[in-house]
């Protein structure tokens, strides 16, 4: 398994990565627009976030995770928040997510954030038990949005 932050080169396998992910959560964002937000994590990794790819040993593409920073008044200090995490059906079960969760920590390390922190469906009980066999704290919060 190889993890590796993504490149140009890489956006036409994370595109359709990114597309099963949001076909796993009903949604269909406009293809340019995902490469719109890939990007903008290539171009400010630093100040926005980066994106991982995870390849198998034949070299394809099985998985990818988007880490973005802010800043947590509660805990006074930078955090990364692991936006998407996505394993191809074939590849699960086999560590890869906790491969990319793994790579998302030493990135946040790496970086002085205090934490990484994600959410998951309430009914996505497979990722559920990825994330307590590793270790991380289930929280209790109400997610709002609004459209602007």
């Amino acid at each position: 398994m190889e993890i590796s932050i993504v490149v140009e080169d890489d956006l036409p396998q994370v595109l359709s990565l990114m597309r099963a992910y949001c076909r796993f959560y009903r949604v269909s964002p406009p293809d340019d627009d995902l490469l719109d937000m890939s990007r903008s994590l290539l171009a400010d990794p630093s100040g926005m976030g980066v994106q991982l790819i995870a390849r198998n040993a034949t070299g394809a593409a099985v998985g990818f995770a988007t880490l973005v920073w802010t800043w947590s008044t509660l805990s006074a200090s930078l955090i990364g928040i692991m936006n998407d995490l996505f394993v191809v059906p074939e590849a699960r079960g086999l560590g890869v997510a906790d491969e990319l969760i793994t790579a998302c920590c030493a990135r946040c390390r790496a970086r002085g954030a205090a934490a990484l922190s994600w959410q998951t469906a309430k009914d996505n009980h497979r990722a559920q038990s990825v994330y307590d066999r590793m270790g991380a704290e289930r929280e209790e919060w109400l997610d709002y949005s609004l459209p602007v």
